[in-house]
């Protein structure tokens, strides 16, 4: 295989919908081997099917709980075992709910929010960090949203928990830079995925026609990616023009 990514090894953590599958698909057309991970088996095999009908490649499909460490621990030494590396993670699972307001959210959700949008990342940096120290380099991004950067009305689960990820990227740059281990952290604006589906209020058309699609937050993970060991891009914004 030829492309930005030829000799990569990626893991796309949410890839059966929205930017982690704009991304699954990017990165093999990219010549990356692949491992495909999402709590949905279903979806899961038909992103696998995509990939193989677009490049002839085969991805490793591993259905996954990002909130179960034991899934996790799987899905990198599954990786593992199959490629022999791994030189990049793409942390792409992500959740809201419509009763997302201070005064409705209660401690359950507060709880599966921070779980998986957060505390799944953890687990995933966690696990994969071993892999990366041994090889001497790679790279881990945390797609997280501009809700993190201002306050906005996606609700105090999801903007503490999309915060929460800069944080951990944070922490690794300084624990683990000597040991050649890069993070990103991107923060892709209004998006047309079916998180929007999620908000208390429909979005209007004549903004949504203007929202950014999962292929732009895709190219923004390649961009990073593709980039030599000595590149590091800490954060990296991503909006729209119109909105």
């Amino acid at each position: 295989m030829t492309g930005k990514l030829a000799g990569k090894v990626a893991v796309i953590v949410g890839a059966t919908s929205g930017m982690g599958r704009a991304t699954a698909l990017l990165f093999a057309r990219e010549g990356a081997s692949l491992s495909i991970a999402g709590r949905r088996a279903g979806l899961l095999q038909e992103v696998g099917e995509q990939i193989v009908s677009e490049t002839g490649c085969t991805a490793l499909g591993i259905p996954c709980d990002a909130t179960d460490r034991e899934q996790v621990d799987d899905l990198i030494r599954l990786t593992r075992a199959q490629f022999g590396r791994i030189d990049v993670l793409i942390y792409a699972t992500g959740m809201n709910i419509p009763d997302r307001s201070l005064q409705r959210v209660t401690p359950d959700i507060w709880d599966t929010m921070i779980a998986t949008n957060l505390t799944g990342a953890f687990h995933c940096t966690q696990l994969v960090l071993p892999v990366l120290r041994e090889q001497g380099e790679g790279l881990i991004v945390y797609i997280s949203s501009i809700s993190a950067l201002r306050g906005d009305v996606s609700g105090i689960a999801y903007q503490a928990s999309k915060r929460g990820l800069d944080g951990i990227a944070s922490a690794v740059m300084v624990e683990e830079k000597d040991n050649g281990i890069r993070t990103s952290v991107i923060y892709p604006g209004l998006c047309d995925t079916p998180l929007v589906l999620q908000r208390p209020t429909p979005t209007p058309q004549e903004v949504m026609q203007h929202a950014l699609q999962p292929e732009d937050v895709a190219e923004a993970c390649l961009f990073v990616s593709a980039l030599p060991p000595r590149c590091h891009v800490p954060e990296l914004v991503l909006q729209t023009s119109r909105v």
